[in-house]
């Protein structure tokens, strides 16, 4: 009799290997020996492959939790607006890229299981943060009803309704990057952070230092401008 292990619900059991007669001869014993340790060789293998399955499924999302949304919508000049959305169904998170006719690309990351929002403007070594409000919420969710049905969103330049924010930015202020959440420091590893707060507008004696355009599939295009406050 030749004894191995097979392996039931996730746990090993002894088993007995028999080869169809009462007693194995000498001359079938290396032909045993040979079976064993290919059985033993293909179950570490297994148990390798499931290990590391395990792993990777532990540091990034499975694939079919993640959907790329791309929206195309015309600023107020008629330029267009090229962006995609990322959405992290398991994450509770929402990744815009925008991307300029100077083919350049701003950063937008709603974390909502957190509330925050965090935009990396391009050209830029920095992020800006400032906690998600009800309309953002609202704004989002058009985005997750969408990315489950539609991968390509082309807004109406008549039907789309345009609004604008001012954040000023506490430059006074600066955030420790380690103290963020594991997304948000991913992007803003190697940049300084502000928190921001929303204002009414810069006044006269403010000068706005740029503005990044953000459009959601319930036809609302969101201009969002920044300014430095005074320390």
């Amino acid at each position: 009799m030749l004894r191995c292990w097979k392996h039931s619900e996730n746990r090993l059991e002894d088993a007995e290997c028999t080869d169809g007669g009462s007693a194995a001869s000498p001359q079938s014993h290396f032909p045993h020996k040979a079976f064993w340790v290919s059985c033993s060789a293909s179950l570490l293998l297994v148990i390798i492959a499931l290990a590391l399955t395990g792993h990777l499924g532990l540091s990034q999302p499975p694939a079919e939790s993640l959907q790329l949304v791309r929206i195309t919508a015309s600023d107020q000049t008629g330029l267009l607006i090229n962006q995609s959305a990322v959405v992290d169904l398991q994450n509770d998170l929402v990744t815009f890229s925008i991307t300029s006719p100077a083919n350049q690309t701003s950063t937008v990351l709603f974390d909502i299981k957190h509330g925050l929002i965090c935009y990396k403007p391009m050209d830029q070594e920095s992020c800006f943060l400032r906690k998600m409000e009800e309309s953002d919420y609202k704004n989002v969710h058009s985005l997750l009803q969408e990315s489950t049905h539609k991968g390509q969103i082309q807004l109406s330049r008549n039907e789309t309704q345009r609004q604008r924010e001012f954040l000023g930015v506490l430059a006074g202020s600066p955030v420790d990057v380690s103290t963020l959440e594991g997304p948000l420091q991913t992007l803003c590893q190697h940049s300084s952070v502000h928190w921001t707060r929303r204002v009414d507008g810069p006044g006269n004696q403010r000068l706005v230092y740029f503005c990044i355009d953000i459009c959601f599939p319930s036809n609302i295009c969101v201009s969002v401008c920044f300014y430095y406050l005074p320390e």
